[in-house]
C-alpha cells in the first residue's frame, strides 16, 4: 500500500505546523503549510495574466500559457516612451477577455482613452482612478482588496499603477515648490505600504502592476547607469522585474510618404521568482494596434534555429515532414488558419526556450563562458 504525502511528512513538522495555526488563528488565516500539496499557501500563484507577448509569458513563467503571476507584485520599468504603459494596459485588457476587473491607477493623468479601446479595453468595465499621492494610491489599493475579499473572493482582479515617478506626497504637496528636502518621504511611504500589502495581494486573486520610469544616476563610470524611482521597496517586494528598451523606429510608406508606425522593444527580465531571470524577448509596437504578438513568435523561432531562411522567405519543417513555407508579412495568417499548426510551433518554441530544471551536463570552469556585464541591485 503506497503512503500518502502526509504520511511522509516529518512528524515534529505536522505538530508544530497544528500548533502555529491554533496561535495565529485571531488573523483568520492559515500560518503554517506544507508545499508539496497545500494550494492556500500565499506562495501558490493563482493564475497567469496574459502580457500581450506569448514570449514574454514563457519567460516570465518558464512553462506554456504563463504571463504576469496572479497574487504577486510586478514592476515595469524604463526610459520615457518604451511601452511600459502599453504592456500594462494589455495585461487590463487580458484580464477583461478571463472576465476579470481591470483597475487603472494613473498618477500621471496621461492615459489615452482612444490607444486603451485600439488594444482592447472595454472602458465601460474599466475603473479609472486618477491620484495625486502614494499615500492615496495605497489607501486604493486596500479598498480594492477588501472590497473583493467580501464580495467575490475568486474575481480575477488586476491592477495597475501607472506609475510610481508621477505619484507624490502629501508632505510634498503641501509645501511650496522651492522648499527641498522630502525625497526621502515617498522611499520611506513605498517601503511601508508595501509591507503591508503584499501579503494582502498574495491572498487573493489579485495581479498588481506598477510602471516606474529609470533615471540617470550622476557620476556613474561604471555599471549600471539607471536607477527608479521612489527607492528601492518596490524592486524588493516585487516577484517579477521587467526592463524596456526602444531599440529602434518601425518605418512604412503612407501615402507616399516615410512614417514611423512603431517601435522595437527589448525587454528583460531583470528579477524574477518565477523562473530563470535574466531573459530578453524583443517584441514589435505598433502606434494602431500594440503590441504585435506573432512577430514575437518569428524572432525567437529565427534565434532558436526553427525556421530555415532564404532571402524573404521561411521554411519551417514539420512533425510529419512536411514544409511550411511563408513570408514574415504572411506569418500571422498562415498559422491562425491552422491550429495543429499553430499548437505544433508553439510546443516547438516551449521545447526550445524552457529552462528545465533537471540535472545535466556536468560544466568545468573552462567550459562556460562568464560575461562581465552584470545587473546590478537596482536591476
Amino acid at each position: 500500500m503506497s503512503k500518502t504525502k502526509s504520511d511522509l511528512r516529518d512528524d515534529l513538522a505536522v505538530t508544530l505546523a497544528d500548533n502555529l495555526n491554533k496561535k495565529f488563528k485571531h488573523t483568520g488565516f492559515k500560518t503554517a503549510f506544507f508545499l508539496d500539496s497545500d494550494t492556500e499557501s500565499p506562495s501558490e500563484v493563482r493564475g497567469w495574466v496574459e502580457s500581450g507577448s506569448d514570449m514574454l509569458n514563457i519567460a516570465i513563467a518558464n512553462k506554456p500559457n504563463g504571463g504576469f503571476p496572479v497574487g504577486r507584485i510586478i514592476e515595469i520599468t524604463g526610459l520615457e516612451a518604451s511601452g511600459k504603459s502599453l504592456l500594462a494596459a494589455h495585461a487590463l485588457a487580458n484580464t477583461q477577455k478571463e472576465g476579470g476587473m481591470a483597475v487603472y491607477i494613473d498618477t500621471e493623468n496621461a492615459a489615452s482613452r482612444e490607444f486603451l479601446q485600439a488594444i482592447g479595453l472595454d472602458l465601460s468595465k474599466m475603473l479609472y482612478v486618477p491620484l495625486d499621492t502614494v499615500e492615496d494610491m495605497f489607501e486604493a489599493i486596500e479598498s480594492v482588496v477588501e472590497s473583493v475579499r467580501k464580495s467575490n473572493k475568486n474575481r480575477l482582479v488586476t491592477i495597475v499603477v501607472d506609475s510610481i515617478m508621477g505619484a507624490s506626497t502629501k508632505i510634498e504637496m503641501a509645501k511650496e515648490f522651492d522648499k527641498d528636502g522630502y525625497a526621502t518621504s515617498k522611499a520611506i511611504i513605498l517601503s511601508k505600504g508595501l509591507r503591508k500589502i503584499t501579503n494582502m495581494i498574495g491572498r487573493e486573486r489579485i495581479c498588481l502592476i506598477f510602471t516606474n520610469q529609470l533615471r540617470t544616476r550622476l557620476g556613474v563610470a561604471f555599471g549600471d547607469p539607471y536607477t527608479t524611482s521612489g527607492g528601492k521597496a518596490v524592486g524588493f517586494h516585487a516577484s517579477v522585474r521587467l526592463r524596456l528598451k526602444s531599440v529602434g523606429q518601425i518605418k512604412a510608406k503612407l501615402d507616399g510618404v516615410d512614417q514611423v508606425i512603431g517601435i522595437k522593444t527589448r525587454c528583460q527580465v531583470i528579477k524574477n521568482r518565477m523562473g530563470p531571470p535574466l531573459k530578453s524577448i524583443d517584441y514589435d509596437i505598433y502606434f494602431e494596434s500594440g503590441i504585435d504578438n506573432y512577430g514575437g513568435w518569428l524572432n525567437v523561432m529565427k534565434d532558436y534555429h526553427l525556421v530555415a531562411q532564404t532571402g524573404a522567405w521561411y521554411t519551417y519543417l514539420r512533425k510529419n515532414g512536411s514544409d511550411v513555407k511563408f513570408q514574415s508579412k504572411d506569418f500571422e495568417k498562415k498559422i491562425t488558419e491552422d491550429d495543429t499548426l499553430k499548437q505544433e510551433i508553439y510546443e516547438a518554441i516551449c521545447n526550445a526556450y524552457i529552462l528545465k530544471y533537471q540535472p545535466g551536463e556536468d560544466f568545468g570552469i573552462d567550459d562556460i563562458i562568464v560575461d562581465e556585464e552584470f545587473v546590478n541591485e537596482e536591476g
